[in-house]
């Protein structure tokens, strides 16, 4: 089978985000994480990767020095090209997440030059999450970027909404723009504007995008392109474009998921306010949850683990999950970091949950639904998940996984992706997924997500 789509994401959540939704749109999907996990797959998940339509790459490169990241991401391609991609996708985050020394402009130039081509569109937009660019000015739910939480991200902190802007401080060429008005004309009036942007000697081009639809024109507009860089959403366009005009889309159309007998734990290492918002909810609900003891953490942490492993897997087996997050008073917060080193705090935290989840896999926990992108890391780390295979969605972003030996489901999420009620909606459909959301269109942001970054 030929492999339609190949992605390289820049962290493990968004590889997982961009995975969901490529299955929403009818493609059988494989993720590895990192190179390493290509190299270490079993026989299993190399067939696997052989009847896949699109395999996706997480990397963890959105935040380490340029050139580390421009190798990894050419050793990504090299990979991919060896597989047969036909496409490939650079994928970042929907709120472009970046400085202005990159690393999103030289990845980018060196995937182009890479394939030897000259131009490509930049897409971040994810208007079901609430990210839409108009103008070219990137918005999250109304809000200019720059006005919102980004504006105060401690490592990659967002002062201009101009995808525009952004791009071309990162990028060795220029950037042009195919406005709305050419986008709601659809996908004959997008090629023209991108032959004209190119034209003009632009080395990429920013496109607007306002609904799930201009996706599907951007998707049908790009389908032949080498490389399209972007956010999740034009993904899904892009996949939704090549499965339509596919004669043999049921060839790598996704199998139907069977829900695993297994225990579920759930584990949230997010601060944002979103996954605090969920993880209120949850216990305010009776639902059993451990708000994480970080002294104990930083003191004993092999004693701390023992007995909350005892603990979790004390509560009944048929009820409602068990939680342990790490979410905590403001003031008790700085306390901790001012004793310990808000780094090394941070650090040891994400470690104990890998270890933590580790301890439970060997008692019989076969699911774990993680909330915050390094906690996933280190869950998925400690527990040897090299690959996995991408089931229904819980929320836009937020897929079922299963690891490719079968043996282990990961529902891994974004902080800052889903609604309230996220973990109770994790567990229903893990439990039946022919309840999982059906489209990747469908609208998930409340109310009150709609001031705020949601990753």
């Amino acid at each position: 089978m030929t492999l339609r789509i190949g992605v390289i994401a820049d962290d493990l959540t968004g590889a997982t985000d961009i995975s969901g939704f490529l299955v929403a749109a009818g493609l059988r999907t494989v993720q590895v994480n990192g190179l390493a996990g290509l190299a270490a797959l079993a026989a299993e998940g190399r067939e696997a990767i052989a009847e896949a339509g699109a395999l996706v790459i997480g990397l963890k490169t959105r935040s380490i020095p340029a050139d580390e990241a421009v190798a990894q991401s050419l050793d990504a391609l090299r990979v991919l090209q060896q597989l047969g991609a036909e496409r490939i996708v650079f994928k970042y985050c929907s709120t472009f997440d970046s400085t202005p020394a990159g690393n999103i402009g030289p990845v980018a130039d060196a995937l182009l030059d890479a394939l030897g081509a000259d131009f490509a569109v930049a897409v971040p937009a994810l208007p079901v999450n609430g990210r839409t660019v108009f103008q070219g000015m990137l918005f999250v739910h109304d809000v200019p970027l720059a006005e919102s939480s980004m504006r105060e991200h401690p490592i990659t902190p967002m002062t201009d909404s101009s995808v525009v802007r952004l791009l071309a401080a990162q990028t060795s060429g220029t950037v042009g723009l195919v406005p709305f008005a050419a986008v709601e004309q659809g996908p004959e009036a997008v090629r023209a504007a991108l032959a004209a942007s190119r034209a003009q000697g632009d080395r990429f081009a920013v496109v607007d995008a306002l609904t799930h639809d201009h996706l599907d024109t951007i998707g049908e507009a790009v389908r032949d392109a080498a490389l399209v860089t972007g956010g999740s959403g034009i993904g899904s366009g892009l996949a939704r474009a090549l499965v339509r005009g596919a004669t043999d889309a049921a060839e790598f159309a996704p199998e139907p998921w069977r829900a695993l007998d297994t225990r579920t734990v759930l584990l949230s290492g997010s601060a944002s306010r979103t996954t605090n918002r969920q993880v209120a909810a949850y216990v305010a609900s009776g639902a059993p949850a451990e708000a994480l003891d970080i002294e104990r953490v930083m003191r004993d942490p092999e004693s701390y683990t023992a007995e909350l492993v005892s603990r979790v897997l004390a509560t009944p087996a048929d009820g409602p999950a068990p939680l342990v997050y790490a979410t905590a008073r403001a003031e008790s917060v700085a306390e901790t970091q001012a004793r310990y080193g808000g780094l090394d705090v941070s650090g040891a935290i994400e470690t104990w949950f890998g270890g933590f989840a580790r301890e439970l896999r060997e008692r019989g926990v076969g699911r774990f639904v993680v909330a915050g992108g390094e906690t996933s890391g280190s869950v998925t780390l400690a527990l040897g998940i090299t690959g996995c295979e991408i089931g229904p969605l819980v929320a836009p972003g937020v897929p079922l996984t299963r690891s490719l030996d079968g043996a282990c489901e990961l529902v891994l999420k974004s902080g800052n992706f889903g609604a309230d009620a996220f973990f109770a909606d994790a567990q229903r459909v893990a439990a039946s997924p022919g309840d999982a959301l059906g489209s990747a269109a469908a609208p998930v942001v409340t109310q009150a997500a709609a001031t705020e970054v949601q990753g």
